[in-house]
């Protein structure tokens, strides 16, 4: 079964494991901000005891002092940047096989969430988390204290400083509650038209064939237009508060340094205390103008926390309870129910069946009958499932992929090879073995095929895709599935591009895996493969109509009774015990 994370808080979970980087940001950021005092004290000095006092060394003094502070907070902002950019890093680095594995197991069960934006996610989460909106974080407590400062140099100067600091609080939350749904709209409104322009270009052939390029651009043009209406929007709103943060800081600014000279003209402070208390204002107000003007990136790297935080929550990693053990390829059905989001009704109705290990089963009905839904139910990757699939007596989900992956082999409807070699396609693009390699593409009819190319088993699937057949990318797909003889095989119309001489290696195929004790499901549409077979399942409207045992021959098999629209012959099947 699937591990659990406990249920929620995935990536606070994960970010509390860098308490130590940031409490030690804490502690840098503490000599950065107490240090930001020195201008402010400095001026101090400069009129109130340097002008009177008309001391040339005094000045010399309080420069070095000054500029040795100033190095001081520069070296402890470069160290606290320094700290987060690494606790990024390896925040990254913690989370990208966990993100990797949930968006393959998102895809895998037809997750509403976009799986492909997950590493966008992850990367716009690691850089807002290495930006000023966190130093800004760090540095807002810090705003107290030069308040503070400002009520012991005059109570009018902290109260000013005070309604500075709420009115830009004020704005933030304005901000936030305006832009917000605009950000998000637009953000949504991106990744749909990136979407659907990647979809189409995995069909670039076909669309180019048909001449409908036009009409997808047409129709990708209609969704570009309003994405970039809504990103318009956004950033003129962003604008518009960008405005007014710096026009409330510019004018705030100004304020305090006429309220401090007024009071230095009544005699109530000093002219260096008016001149400091302009900066001690500014100091306050710096983290909460930064927390403003890095809101947006605030609100999308909350989506991607939320987003990113739902998709490891909803797919965990799992267990691996039965790692090293031994795969027999005995399958039983207990009451499997398959369903789709789509459908009303469901695809595989209530199925129960048993399997044993070493047994060849031909898999026919026609055309939505639910084959090719049963075999990737066989193989656990069907998402919407009730019921059970019993691996050696265990629920299929319960087993690690990675564990099981080598003790299985697939051939999907759909052939799809990986950019790389013709081995390692072959191979699975784990650890190679020649061996098994070249066994497979012998077992399949292909190994004189792939001596051919100029560079045989090394011949990247780029320049080989376009001089493949559909049969020898089927036939090459099913060395794949051979690889490693795995103990369970399904194949789904394995024989649908394969001519005489691949029908006949595919035969052979098939029964040198049941001499070695492997359990193979072949969904066909062509009675002479099914000479290959033990034994017959036949799916009606979703249901177990017949499961016939093939009687040994040497010609190709008949159907059973009640499927002649499907397979035509006299009866060379005879019903199953049970």
């Amino acid at each position: 079964m699937k591990a659990t994370d406990g249920g929620t808080g995935v990536l606070r979970r994960s970010l509390q494991g860098f308490r130590k980087e940031l409490i030690w940001v804490a502690v840098f950021s503490l000599f950065v901000n107490v240090l930001m005092l020195t201008p402010t004290l400095y001026m101090l000095q400069v009129f109130d005891r340097v002008m009177l006092s008309g001391s040339g060394w005094t000045l010399i003094a309080l420069t070095l002092v000054t500029v040795l502070f100033f190095a001081v907070m520069a070296f402890s902002e470069w160290v606290r940047s320094r700290l987060l950019v690494r606790a990024g890093v390896r925040f990254d680095q913690f989370l990208n096989t966990r993100v990797f594995d949930a968006s393959f197991e998102a895809r895998l069960g037809g997750s509403s969430a976009k799986p492909l934006q997950a590493f966008g996610d992850l990367v716009m989460l690691r850089q807002y988390l290495t930006g000023n909106g966190v130093f800004a974080f760090f540095d807002t407590p810090w705003a107290l204290i030069y308040i503070g400062v400002l009520f012991l140099m005059h109570p009018l100067l902290g109260w000013g400083a005070v309604v500075a600091c709420i009115v830009l609080a004020l704005v933030a939350v304005w901000s936030h509650r305006i832009s917000a749904q605009r950000v998000e709209a637009a953000n949504d409104a991106t990744s749909g038209s990136t979407s659907f322009l990647v979809g189409k270009l995995r069909n670039a052939e076909t669309i180019e064939a048909l001449g409908m390029q036009g009409n997808l651009r047409r129709q990708w043009q209609a969704g570009y237009e309003a994405q970039l209406a809504q990103q318009g929007d956004a950033m003129h709103l962003q604008h518009r508060i960008q405005a007014t943060v710096k026009f409330i800081q510019y004018t705030q600014q100004s304020l305090m340094l006429g309220l401090g000279a007024w009071l230095a003209v009544k005699g109530e402070i000093g002219v260096g205390a008016m001149v400091a208390s302009n900066a001690l204002a500014s100091n306050a107000m710096r983290p909460i103008g930064t927390l403003v003007a890095t809101w947006k990136q605030f609100i999308d790297a909350r989506q991607s926390y939320h987003r990113l935080d739902a998709l490891l929550v909803t797919h965990p990693p799992r267990g691996d309870e039965h790692a090293g053990q031994t795969v027999q390829g005995q399958i039983s059905l207990r009451d499997l129910v398959a369903t789709a989001p789509a459908r009303k009704e469901p695809i595989l109705k209530g199925l129960t069946a048993d399997f044993k290990a070493g047994e060849v089963v031909g898999i026919v009905g026609p055309s939505g009958a639910g084959k090719s839904t049963l075999a990737r139910c066989l193989l656990g990757i069907w998402p919407e499932t009730q019921g059970t699939v019993l691996l050696d007596g265990q629920p299929i989900e319960s087993w690690s992929r990675e564990a099981l992956g080598p003790h299985v082999g697939y051939l999907p409807q759909d052939i799809e090879l990986f950019e790389g070699t013709i081995a390692e396609n072959i191979a699975r693009f784990a650890q190679m073995d020649p061996m098994k390699v070249i066994e497979a593409a012998q077992r399949t009819g292909i190994h004189e095929m792939v001596l051919r190319f100029p560079k045989g088993y090394d011949t990247p699937m780029g320049e080989a895709g376009g001089l493949l057949s559909g049969g020898q990318r089927q036939r090459i797909g099913l060395a794949r599935a051979l690889y490693g003889n795995p103990r369970l095989v399904v194949l789904d119309e394995p024989n649908a591009n394969l001519d005489d001489v691949g029908e006949t290696a595919l035969i052979r195929a098939v029964r040198d895996l049941k001499a070695g004790g492997s359990t193979v499901f072949m969904i066909v549409h062509q009675q002479k493969v099914l000479v290959a077979c033990d034994r017959v399942l036949v799916l009606q409207a979703g249901q177990i109509a017949q499961i016939a045992e093939v009687k040994v021959q040497t010609a190709p098999p008949a159907a059973p009774a009640g499927f002649a629209n499907t397979l035509a012959g006299p009866g060379a099947l005879k019903p199953a015990a049970g």
